[in-house]
């Protein structure tokens, strides 16, 4: 019996990844379903085509062989069913997308509002969380952080423009502590920190000006792992934070924070959408893309401020 397409293709992502997890996650299927298909190739072909340790894998000479000659065929035949995709009148398919918290609420949030109104027949799923996640391991399709967080490995599509950091109080707080003047009189005020959920320490506070850095590790007798529940404490007046300025405009604006230590306040390089580079882009996430550099372009068009 000659072996199946899907169990050669099987093959070929085991071979490309050298995985049998990542070739799951490719395919779509459970790892022992990859296992079976493998096992059911090398019976028709009676050839041993994989090495597996608990650590490794590896192929054979036979397994190289094979690949080798498959690798461009299976290519092929993804590209000859891809190039039918325009035909069809909808994207369709579900994206899942691990973003931190903020990057889900200020940037991501309204541009999938948008795109769903355009692609009716898509889905996606926010996995809103600071922690970062492995996509490939957790079988997302991409990722949204700040671009400093974003591995070089990664493809990476802008979402944003440079983001600013503020420091920020209640009324309530400065009405019994003076305003800090210099980064390091922070270090004599109750400050609110945030912490990583990865991490023991909270982020030390980013400051610059004149070409001089500073990192002040603040006095943080409150630290949360939510950004959100950080700038509801300080609201209540539980002292001074580091925050997006974005998350902070409304409340600036009508007097519920004020800003300090504005002239130290950096920008960072904005949050970026960002994904392994795959080979075949599923054509619903491809639509997303093609979404999303439209988006990009026509703001690059638009008149920028003098």
């Amino acid at each position: 019996m000659k072996p199946s397409l899907a169990d050669l293709a099987t093959f070929v992502s085991i071979a490309r990844h050298r995985s049998f997890k990542q070739a799951s996650v490719e395919l779509g299927v459970s790892p022992s379903a990859v296992s079976h298909a493998l096992c059911q190739l090398e019976s028709r072909l009676g050839l041993k085509l994989v090495n597996r340790t608990t650590r490794s894998v590896s192929l054979t000479e036979a397994g190289r062989q094979l690949h080798a000659q498959l690798d461009t065929v299976i290519s092929q035949i993804d590209h000859a069913v891809e190039s039918v995709q325009p035909f069809r009148d909808q994207a369709v398919g579900t994206l899942r997308i691990s973003a931190a918290r903020q990057g889900a609420r200020l940037a991501l949030a309204p541009l999938v509002a948008e795109f769903l109104r355009l692609h009716p027949c898509m889905r996606i799923e926010i996995h809103a969380e600071d922690r970062l996640a492995n996509l490939v391991e957790d079988s997302f399709d991409a990722g949204v952080r700040l671009g400093e967080f974003v591995s070089d490995s990664m493809v990476a599509v802008p979402l944003s423009g440079k983001v600013r950091f503020a420091v920020a109080g209640a009324p309530a707080y400065f009405r019994d502590h003076a305003p800090p003047r210099h980064p390091h009189d922070l270090l004599e005020h109750d400050c609110v920190a945030y912490r990583f959920p990865t991490q023991e320490r909270p982020y030390a506070w980013e400051f610059e000006q004149d070409g001089q850095a500073l990192e002040i590790g603040v006095n943080a007798r409150f630290s949360v792992d939510d950004m959100d529940v950080l700038h509801d404490v300080v609201l209540h007046g539980g002292g001074l934070a580091y925050l997006y300025h974005e998350q902070i405009r409304e409340h600036v604006a009508d007097g519920r924070l004020a800003l300090v230590l504005e002239d130290w306040l950096p920008s960072k390089s904005g949050f970026f959408l960002y994904y392994p580079r795959i080979r075949n882009p599923s054509f619903g996430f491809r639509a997303f893309l093609d979404f999303l550099r439209d988006k990009q372009n026509r703001s690059a068009s638009l008149p920028q401020p003098a």
